[in-house]
């Protein structure tokens, strides 16, 4: 059973990996932010453990919701730069922008089902679903 959770955990790793792009640079955010119609923004840290539950369904809702939405993922203690600019001091926090403004901003204890209901209107004014 303990193998079994860990190959569970490393799959549902990778599989993270592939939907969230991690951002490296501050360039590269502004750069996702302008180019993308739609973004989601996670903010967290390595020692939050509350964010590490939280990913998965947040992908998850997006895939399944709002598949439109680029997801990117920012480790605030490696670009605390990225974090300053944005203004976010908690983890985790969850911005998301349409055509590179931001809409939505969510820290501490997010609900997906308030996030989901955060994101329909502009997400279906955007892209008319």
């Amino acid at each position: 059973m303990h193998a079994c959770n860990a190959e569970y955990r490393t799959i549902l790793k990778l599989k993270l990996s592939e939907v969230f792009t991690e951002i490296q640079s501050f360039e590269e955010f502004l750069e996702l932010k302008e180019k993308e119609p739609a973004l989601l923004a996670y903010f967290s840290t390595e020692a939050c453990n509350v964010c590490k539950v939280l990913k998965p369904k947040v992908a998850g809702l997006i895939e399944t919701e709002f598949p439109k939405i680029k997801l990117i993922y920012i480790k605030s203690d490696i670009l605390p730069e990225v974090a300053a600019q944005n203004q976010v001091f908690t983890a985790p926090t969850i911005l998301v922008f349409f055509e590179g403004r931001e809409y939505i901003r969510k820290s501490r204890n997010i609900g997906i089902g308030e996030l989901q209901r955060e994101i329909e209107r502009p997400y279906s004014m955007m892209f008319g679903t």
